[in-house]
């Protein structure tokens, strides 16, 4: 994939889309992966090639490897809301390719989360094994935005902090 997959227009969550007027199960969730979607599109957003190298520490996982890791979390989130089993595929993917598929994965989960009367359908399925949808809010999601947290620090740290003009209460780039 060539470096025009940075463009706003190639990827979704530059802004948060529009909240529900209503208060579902599905728009509940959907929302939790919208804004998972929209700090993830900023915490990843023009990261060089020193941020993605970037390791706190020797035992860490550098900058491009927990985005590695959140590409594989929207996996299981995605497959869910297919109803797929998940299984384990290595792939070997630019930074970019992850950011790209991640973000495409996060959007088509909250599309159909949105419009669903039932998220308990949503299962995460590994193998025969069938986990509810409650471990998805309190596992893969909840874990990927805390990974978001990390590549943010981690590129504050070296000089390239997120773009100030991100508003993560409104979901909205500001002037």
């Amino acid at each position: 994939m060539s470096s025009t997959l940075q463009n706003n227009n190639d990827v979704p969550y530059y802004e948060l889309p529009e909240a529900s007027e209503e208060f579902t199960a599905g728009t509940m969730a959907a929302r939790m992966v919208d804004a998972l979607g929209f700090r993830f599109y900023w915490a990843t957003d023009s990261l060089t090639s020193e941020n993605l190298a970037f390791k706190a520490n020797q035992e860490g996982k550098s900058t491009e490897e927990t985005i590695s890791h959140i590409y594989n979390l929207s996996n299981t989130i995605v497959n869910s809301t297919l109803k797929q089993s998940n299984s384990k595929v290595k792939e070997t993917l630019s930074y970019l390719e992850l950011r790209f598929k991640t973000l495409h994965n996060l959007k088509t989960a909250a599309d159909i989360l949105r419009t669903s009367d039932d998220i308990s359908q949503y299962k995460i399925i590994i193998r025969e094994r069938e986990i509810p949808f409650w471990n998805q809010i309190n596992g893969p999601i909840a874990d990927s935005i805390w990974h978001c947290g990390q590549i943010a620090i981690n590129r504050r740290t070296t000089g390239n902090p997120i773009n100030p003009k991100v508003n993560h209460f409104t979901g909205k780039i500001g002037t």
